[in-house]
């Protein structure tokens, strides 16, 4: 059986993963912005279209989100099981990861127009 010491290593190292989870899923939103608005402004210099522009900014933007995240999700899974789970760790993990599915979804209906499932079957029905 491992000792304390082992278990205090231990969830040192995963709450250490759990943070760097989180800095990366920040990071990506942070840059997934700075890229999503150069891409926006070079559309609107070089093209003129405003339109067009927006919906691929709001797309590229929204795609970085999603992304992000995924990470950020990922990050408070590994957290909770870092700190030894209790019934309200477990039921404020379980809320945060509902809010950032229906995140997660509502993005991805505003970016594709569609429910996340659809894609698939319409990609199925053309092989």
């Amino acid at each position: 059986m491992p000792s304390m010491n082992n278990l205090e290593v231990l969830n040192q190292v995963l709450q250490s993963i759990a943070v760097g989870l989180e800095v990366v899923g920040v990071a990506i939103i942070v840059l997934g912005a700075i890229i999503a608005i150069g891409l926006f402004l070079r559309a609107i210099i070089k093209e003129g279209f405003l339109e067009e522009g927006f919906r691929r900014f709001r797309s590229d933007f929204g795609k970085a989100i999603l992304l992000g995240l995924e990470f950020l999700v990922a990050s408070d899974i590994v957290g909770t099981v870092a700190v030894g789970p209790t019934v309200q760790d477990l039921s404020v993990l379980g809320l945060l990861v509902f809010i950032r599915t229906f995140l997660s979804f509502a993005l991805e209906v505003e970016i594709t127009g569609r429910w996340p499932w659809k894609g698939y079957e319409i990609a199925g029905k053309g092989r």
